[in-house]
C-alpha cells in the first residue's frame, strides 16, 4: 500500500509539472467561464431570478468543470501521443494508479476554478460570503470528480485529435441538461425525468443548494449527491478498465 501511495504521489507531481507547462490552456480554463458569470450576470439578473448570482455562480462552477473533460482528455491523449505513457508501463505502476495520478493533478485546477467564481460571485452579492460557502466548495470538488474521470476515460480511448469532440458531448451535456440557464419547472415530464436521472441538472442543483439553503435534506442533498457518485464511480472503474486495456495493448 505504501508502495502504491508513493507511486502514485509521484505521477501526480509528474502530471502537475506537466499541466504548469501550458498555462494558456490554465488561464483560458479560467477566464472564458468568468467572463460568462460577469456578463450574464450584468445582462439579465434583474430580468430573472435564473441569473442572480446565488444561483449563476453554483452554475458557472459546474459548468466550468466540464471543461476539465476536454483538459484532462487532452493531457493523457497527449502523454499517449509522445509515448510516454508506453514507457511507464514498463514499471510496476497499476492502471488504477496511472488513474488517481492524474486525477489527483487536475483537483487543485477544480478547486482554483470554484474559489475564483465564488470569489468574483460574491463581489456582486456579498450575501455568498456566509458558513455555506465552505461546504459549497468542497462539494464542487466532489463533483469534478465526474468530469476529471470522464476526462480520464475518453482520453484513454480516444486519440489527441479526436477527444475534443467527444468531450464536447460532456460540455454540451452540462450546458443544456443541468437547467442552469433556463427554469425547469415548464419542462415535459419525459424530458424533466432524463434531467433528473443524468448526472448534469445534479450537479449543478448540489452545489446551488447548499448556498441557497437546503430546505429538504434528501431532495436538494442527499439524492443529487447520491447521483453524481453513483455516476462518478462507473466513469472511474470504466477509466481504469479501458487504461489497464490500453497497457496490455501497447
Amino acid at each position: 500500500m505504501r508502495e502504491s501511495l508513493g507511486r502514485i504521489i509521484t505521477l501526480t507531481k509528474r502530471n502537475i509539472k506537466e499541466i504548469l507547462r501550458d498555462p494558456l490552456s490554465l488561464v483560458l480554463t479560467m477566464a472564458l467561464p468568468l467572463l460568462m458569470e460577469i456578463l450574464f450576470y450584468l445582462i439579465f439578473h434583474k430580468m430573472t431570478a435564473q441569473f442572480e448570482m446565488k444561483y449563476l455562480a453554483p452554475g458557472i462552477v459546474v459548468f466550468a468543470q466540464a471543461f476539465l473533460t476536454l483538459f484532462t482528455g487532452l493531457l493523457i491523449s497527449s502523454d499517449r501521443r509522445t509515448s510516454f505513457l508506453t514507457r511507464l508501463y514498463v514499471s510496476r505502476a497499476r492502471s488504477y494508479e496511472f488513474i488517481f495520478g492524474y486525477a489527483l493533478a487536475v483537483l487543485p485546477l477544480a478547486l482554483a476554478q470554484s474559489v475564483l467564481f465564488f470569489l468574483v460571485g460574491g463581489l456582486f452579492d456579498t450575501s455568498m460570503f456566509s458558513a455555506r460557502l465552505v461546504p459549497a466548495i468542497l462539494l464542487s470538488l466532489v463533483t469534478s470528480l465526474f468530469f476529471i474521470a470522464a476526462g480520464i476515460l475518453f482520453g484513454s480511448i480516444c486519440s489527441e485529435k479526436s477527444i475534443g469532440g467527444v468531450s464536447s458531448i460532456v460540455i454540451c451535456g452540462q450546458s443544456v441538461l443541468s437547467g442552469m440557464w433556463f427554469p425547469v419547472e415548464g419542462l415535459s415530464g419525459g424530458v424533466l425525468t432524463l434531467m433528473n436521472v443524468l448526472p448534469f441538472k445534479n450537479a449543478t442543483a448540489l452545489v446551488q443548494n447548499v448556498i441557497v439553503g437546503v430546505n429538504d435534506s434528501f431532495r436538494d442533498l442527499t439524492r443529487p449527491l447520491l447521483i453524481v457518485l453513483g455516476y462518478t464511480a462507473v466513469m472511474f472503474v470504466a477509466a481504469i478498465l479501458a487504461f489497464r486495456r490500453k497497457m496490455k495493448a501497447d
